[in-house]
């Protein structure tokens, strides 16, 4: 097919979504490789034309975006409001559920040692969690997960883009005043402060 790049950059602006590459290749009947390549050609057009979006790689696909400079002019012409910033309680809460991905609400308080109802559900209302099954165990609790909203956020294209953490020496104090250790395995070492026993 002729102009390739320009059909999807057409499909990617249409959908509004990620769409998988794998996808892009069947229905523009080409290869992984040269939707691959067509997509950078249209990166590199963006920049060197200082267009105001770009296209990013996410979940083994691409997705247009507004660039992060534009926001504030966005905002204002779509007249949002601006967003409160997340807690410090809700992005522990977050960071949790990032790296120990599925995970129960349940175990999410078992490392913070407080409820988490208040932070999940604000998670889940911003698009930056979902539901993803339940645990096989007593009173099948819900599994959560990030979702893509959270990797577009957070500038990641798959969820094992985030940090490493150095789990030998990790020593997390959350806002609540608990002290979590991490093993070499990733397993917590719930340590409760001794000075604080408030939830």
């Amino acid at each position: 097919m002729d102009n390739i790049k320009y059909a999807i950059e057409g499909i990617l602006f249409a959908a509004g979504e990620p769409v998988k590459a794998a996808k892009l290749a069947v229905v523009l009947d080409t290869s992984i490789d040269e939707v691959n390549k067509a997509v950078d050609e249209l990166k590199k057009e963006y920049s060197e034309n200082h267009r105001g979006f770009n296209i990013i790689d996410i979940l083994e696909g691409y997705q247009i975006c507004s660039r992060p400079e534009y926001y504030t002019y966005i905002q204002e012409i779509l007249g949002e409001q601006r967003r409160q910033p997340l807690s410090n309680a809700a992005m522990e809460a977050l960071a949790i559920i990032a790296y120990k991905q599925p995970i129960t609400k349940g175990q999410i308080e078992h490392i913070r040692g407080v409820n988490s109802d208040g932070c999940v559900n604000r998670l889940y209302e911003r698009g930056l969690i979902e539901e993803k099954g339940r645990l096989d165990a007593p009173g099948r609790p819900i599994l959560y997960v990030t979702t893509d909203t959270f990797l577009r956020c957070f500038g990641l294209t798959k969820p094992t883009d985030l940090p490493p953490l150095d789990l030998r020496s990790l020593n997390l104090e959350t806002s609540q005043g608990l002290q979590l250790e991490i093993d070499e395995n990733g397993e917590n070492i719930a340590a409760e402060n001794e000075e604080n026993t408030e939830q």
